[in-house]
């Protein structure tokens, strides 16, 4: 097959940022007409199929793979037309993974929280155990249902249609099975009174220990600002909203993700680590663009940030026309 040559490092490290690769080995299947991903998860399709009698390996409709019966961890079976209408939860966990067993225990309450309110939610368990014993014991403090442990062709088809790349992995749906957030995880430990259920995504998050992995998942803008107070906090937010909100639709009609997130960073431990970690001035406000993976960030260190400053900022970093600082 060809390649890049090595001498295009950049244009390597724009792959990695586009598709958002976080592990390696990564296989990802594109359509050469459209560009579009036709799957995340190749490395699973090859062992899966590898004879090629599925190419070229289309992502199916959420109903279809999970079509088949479903457990309940006192034994009972249900079938999977039984999830018609409600939201869904897909949980790519293990017992052997201490912040799984972490999670759990936080969504269990959540589960119980979302069902007393009336709100119709199941949740799915897909088990990357290495055992049925182990399956069996995890499940058993588990409320919701689960894809049968000895189905592991099913198992790995819904690895395969989210491209999970780690776990614990929350992914929820809505009730025509459409992916509302793959960032369950984070929003369940932001709110566990579940009071923004289903967690559809916001432009822009504050920067939290909950969510400061999603920094290494592709370019961030972050917009640090020098306070506590919420309503700071709040104001940055409602300033940097409208572009983050165009930039996220301009590419969803491309039905391509967006090509950066957006953070507001208030004043705390976690934020002064990562200004160390960037060796980012102190000065504040300052407006960033942080890309982990490349090491590299970008800087508009002004004494005002305007709406009007945000956008020419975003627009520049898109059309390649900043400079990059070294991390």
């Amino acid at each position: 097959w060809t390649y890049p040559p090595f001498s295009l490092y950049f244009f390597q490290l724009k792959l990695w940022n586009k598709y958002r690769i976080s592990n390696i080995p990564s296989l990802i299947f594109l359509d050469a007409t459209t560009g579009k991903v036709v799957c995340r998860n190749g490395l699973l399709v090859i062992r899966d199929d590898p004879e090629g009698l599925e190419f070229p390996w289309g992502p199916k409709p959420f109903r279809e793979v999970i079509a088949g019966p479903l457990l309940r961890n006192n034994g009972q079976s249900q079938e999977s037309g039984s999830l018609e209408g409600s939201h869904v939860g897909v949980y790519f966990s293990a017992h052997w993974c201490p912040p799984c067993r972490s999670l759990t225990r936080v969504l269990v309450e959540s589960y119980r929280k979302i069902k007393e309110a009336g709100q119709k939610f199941e949740i799915i368990f897909v088990s990357a155990d290495r055992s049925e014993d182990s399956f069996k014991q995890y499940f058993s403090e588990m409320p919701w249902l689960a894809v049968p442990y000895t189905d592991e062709a099913r198992r790995s088809r819904l690895n395969r249609l989210y491209g999970i790349q780690g776990i614990p992995t929350l992914i929820v749906l809505d009730p025509q099975g459409e992916v509302i957030t793959r960032q369950g995880r984070v929003e369940v430990l932001n709110d566990e009174d579940c009071r923004e259920f289903p967690w559809h995504p916001k432009p822009v998050l504050e920067l939290s220990d909950s969510n400061a992995a999603q920094l290494n998942e592709g370019p961030c803008l972050v917009l640090f600002v020098d306070s506590e107070d919420d309503g700071e906090s709040e104001a940055a937010k409602q300033l940097i909203q409208p572009i983050a909100e165009k930039i996220i639709a301009k590419y969803k009609a491309k039905e391509e993700e967006a090509p950066l997130l957006f953070f507001v960073a208030g004043e705390d431990d976690m934020t002064d680590s990562l200004r160390d970690y960037t060796n980012l001035p102190e000065a504040a406000p300052l407006l960033t663009i942080l890309d982990m993976s490349a090491r590299a960030k970008y800087v508009m260190d002004v004494e005002e940030i305007t709406p009007a400053i945000v956008e020419a900022f975003v627009n520049d970093f898109l059309a390649e026309k900043l400079k990059p600082e070294p991390i």
